[in-house]
């Protein structure tokens, strides 16, 4: 793997070089927060966002699309929706969410509707800072070494430019003058230095490997009842978590001979319709068991299968949900800790 240097006066041009035959997408302002969006003018790119509102997956699988055509002959798919893209500044924990996804979304069935976007998709990595809400650190997904094809590390002076793939290799071979192989001494300390700098900016800590026992160990805890109490069953956190997958199917129909459509778009654990079945059955009708649902995915059902949790430390589910309930509070409840959360606020009061 080369690794690369790269003057800042010198992102642009390589940006307008590399975009000629793709459509570049970068996160942008929107208010007070960041979307990935496509971008011509390269100014609008937030190089300093910490986390997008919605991550990364949505360019693979957008939150609603046409899945296939259909008559009483036949059907005939449809990947309109898919183009050449480059994605730009995706930081490390989205990359390992879309590594997560590749598993999901390639186990037994390959799933076309997502391996052809992102087939199509360059990915160019950009590393960020911590703030506040940010635990990846924590999961180990604050570094990554594959599922990329190039990514940049944002130094003082310059940026150190990782070659993950063949692909970005090529993207490196239309403007490499603009590159420089030879990295000198004072680069590397920098770099080092940055590195220890932003290991250590992290504030928020989750201990994930106990958490699967301790999922197990309280799923009849009483907080669980606690948490649906709470719960507003808006689906916002699924909305927002980088390895969040679910999707539901309809068929759209119309008069005449014009074919109909299957559309498939983003569904949610959290929400009451997803475990009801024929007969108006619904297995989690309550919103504490949809909750536990979700939670022993992220924290232990995967963990078993892939030896890690389902979870990359975006910090999304925490600056989303507005009663508090996310990994944090639900991994210090697990601990026996008394979280200071609405959620748990809201059950003390409930008990006065």
């Amino acid at each position: 793997m080369r690794i690369l240097k790269l003057q800042k006066n010198c992102l642009f041009p390589f940006l307008e070089a590399i975009s000629k035959e793709a459509e570049l997408w970068a996160p942008v302002a929107k208010g007070d927060k960041f979307a990935f969006d496509r971008v011509a003018d390269f100014s609008r790119i937030a190089m300093n966002a910490t986390r997008t509102i919605i991550p990364a997956k949505k360019i693979m699988v957008p939150a609603n699309f046409n899945m296939f055509h259909f008559t009483e002959k036949g059907y005939k798919e449809d990947l309109s929706h898919v183009t050449d893209r480059i994605l730009f500044g995706v930081h490390a924990c989205d990359i390992h969410g879309l590594l997560t996804l590749d598993k999901i979304f390639t186990q037994v069935y390959p799933d076309p509707y997502y391996l052809e976007p992102r087939k199509r998709t360059m990915i160019l990595g950009l590393s960020c800072w911590p703030d506040e809400h940010c635990f990846c650190k924590s999961t180990h997904t604050h570094i990554v070494e594959e599922g990329y094809d190039l990514f940049f590390t944002n130094l003082e002076s310059c940026f150190l430019v990782w070659i993950g793939s063949s692909r970005g290799d090529d993207l490196i071979r239309l403007v490499p003058d603009l590159f420089d192989e030879n990295l000198t001494e004072k680069d590397i300390k920098t770099y080092i230095q940055w590195q220890a700098e932003r290991d250590n900016a992290f504030k928020t800590e989750i201990q994930f490997v106990r958490l699967p026992d301790l999922m197990e160990l309280n799923y009849r805890a009483p907080f669980w009842e606690e948490l649906g109490a709470a719960c507003l069953a808006c689906g916002s956190c699924t909305m927002v978590c980088p390895t969040c997958n679910c999707y539901n199917v309809m068929d759209k129909q119309f008069l005449g001979e014009k074919p109909g459509q299957r559309i498939r778009h983003w569904d949610s654990c959290t929400l009451p319709e997803y475990s009801e079945v024929a007969g108006g059955e619904n297995f989690r009708e309550k919103k504490f068991q949809r909750l536990k649902l979700w939670y022993t995915h992220k924290l232990q059902a995967y963990v078993s299968k892939y030896g890690k949790p389902s979870c990359v430390g975006c910090g999304r589910c925490l600056v989303t949900c507005p009663v508090q309930i996310n990994v944090k509070t639900v991994a210090a409840a697990l601990e026996g800790q008394e979280p200071e959360a609405f959620w748990k606020n809201l059950a003390k009061e409930a008990t006065r």
